[in-house]
C-alpha cells in the first residue's frame, strides 16, 4: 500500500526561492524540496510556511523589510509558484481542497505563516492572511510579538503566557478556522492555548523534550495535553531537537521521537512536520524524495493502518475538524 504525505512544516518558500531573484524555483530547488522529490517522497499535501526573519536573523540574511513587508514580499513568491506549477500543485484551504486536488492528480500547497509578529496587534491583518490562504500560523519564533513570548533558556521568558492579543487571536482564528501552531511557543502560552482554544492545536515542527532536552520540545506532559484535546504533533526532523548537540540526522531517532510521541500523546497525535530547507543537519534519507526510506522504517514499530495514520490520516482528521 502506497502511503501519501502531508507534511506540516517546511522553509523552501521563504528561504530558498523568495529571495534568490529567480535563481531558485520549485522546479530547481537543489535544496530539500523541489517538485520532482514532492513527487518521489509521495507528498499529499505539502505546508508552505511564509518565515518572518527579525532581529539577529533578519540581519544575517540581508532582510531589511519590515514584518508585514516581508510576509507580502514572500507572498508574490508563492503565488507565482502556484501559477508556475499549476498542472502539479494546488492551493488547499481545507480537507476538501485535499481531497479534490488528489482526485486531479495535484499535490496541494497549505500556506503559513511562522512567527505571527506581522499581525503587530492588528485583528485585521489576520483577517486578511486568512483571506489571502493562510491556514496555521505559528504564534511566536524565537523572539517576543504582539502574541506572547518564545521558547526560552530564560524559566523567567518561558513562563510567560500569551499577551491579551494572543488570547484574541486563539478565539478569532478557532472562528475563522484557522490552525494554531506552539511550535516555538512559551510553555506558558503553550498552556494559555490549552485553556483557550476551543479546537484542537498543532506542534507543526517539534519533537519530545524526555528525550533530548532542548526548550523547542514538547514535554510529556505538553504531549498529553495536546493529544487530549486532539492535536497532532509533526516530527521535526533537525538534528539537535533529536539529539543534544548532534549534526546529523538518521531514521531510528526520528522513529524513536515517534514512538515517544505514540506512548505519551497518542497514535492519533503523530506526524511529519520536516522543517525542510529550515534545517542545516546532514539527513540520512537526504531530502523528501527519501521519505518513503522511513515509511518503511516505521513499519518495524507501528501496524500498517498507524503508519497510514501518521503519514496523512491523523492530519486529515484535524483539518477536517479545524480548517475552512
Amino acid at each position: 500500500m502506497e502511503m501519501r504525505v502531508i507534511d506540516t512544516h517546511c522553509d523552501t518558500i521563504g528561504e530558498c526561492i523568495a529571495r534568490s531573484g529567480g535563481k531558485i524555483t520549485l522546479q530547481n530547488n537543489p535544496g530539500h524540496i523541489n517538485m520532482e522529490k514532492l513527487r518521489q517522497g509521495g507528498a499529499l499535501a505539502e505546508f508552505f510556511a511564509i518565515f518572518i526573519p527579525t532581529h539577529d536573523s533578519g540581519a544575517g540574511k540581508g532582510v531589511t523589510l519590515p514584518p508585514y513587508d516581508y510576509f507580502q514580499f514572500v507572498y508574490q513568491a508563492y503565488l507565482k509558484e502556484l501559477e508556475a506549477n499549476r498542472e502539479f500543485l494546488a492551493p488547499a484551504m481545507n480537507g476538501a481542497d485535499i481531497r479534490s486536488n488528489q482526485e486531479s492528480g495535484k499535490i496541494s500547497s497549505v500556506l503559513t505563516v511562522e512567527d505571527g509578529v506581522p499581525l503587530e496587534g492588528k485583528m485585521e491583518r489576520l483577517e486578511e492572511f486568512y483571506q489571502k490562504g493562510v491556514r496555521l500560523i505559528s504564534f511566536t519564533w524565537n523572539y517576543e510579538n504582539s502574541l506572547g513570548f518564545p521558547n526560552s533558556k530564560d524559566p523567567e521568558v518561558m513562563n510567560r503566557g500569551l499577551k491579551q492579543f494572543g488570547l484574541d487571536c486563539v478565539e478569532r482564528m478557532d472562528q475563522l478556522g484557522m490552525l494554531i501552531d506552539v511550535s516555538h511557543l512559551s510553555d506558558g502560552g503553550f498552556w494559555d492555548i490549552v485553556q483557550h482554544s476551543k479546537k484542537p492545536f498543532i506542534a507543526s515542527h517539534s519533537c519530545c523534550r524526555a528525550l533530548c532536552n532542548h526548550t523547542r520540545n514538547l514535554t510529556d506532559e505538553m504531549l498529553k495535553a495536546l493529544g487530549e484535546k486532539g492535536g497532532v504533533v509533526g516530527i521535526n526532523f533537525a538534528s539537535q531537537f533529536l539529539n543534544e548537540g548532534a549534526e546529523h540526522t538518521d531514521i531510528d531517532s526520528v522513529i524513536r521521537h515517534m514512538r515517544h510521541i505514540r506512548d505519551k500523546a497518542g497514535i492519533d497525535a503523530l506526524g511529519f512536520g520536516s522543517d525542510f530547507d529550515g534545517i542545516s543537519s546532514t539527513l540520512e534519507f537526504q531530502d523528501y524524495a527519501g521519505m518513503p526510506r522511513i515509511i518503511q522504517a516505521l513499519s518495524a514499530h507501528f501496524t500498517e493502518s498507524e503508519v497510514d495514520k501518521i503519514c496523512s490520516g491523523n492530519m486529515l482528521r484535524l483539518i477536517d475538524e479545524t480548517l475552512k
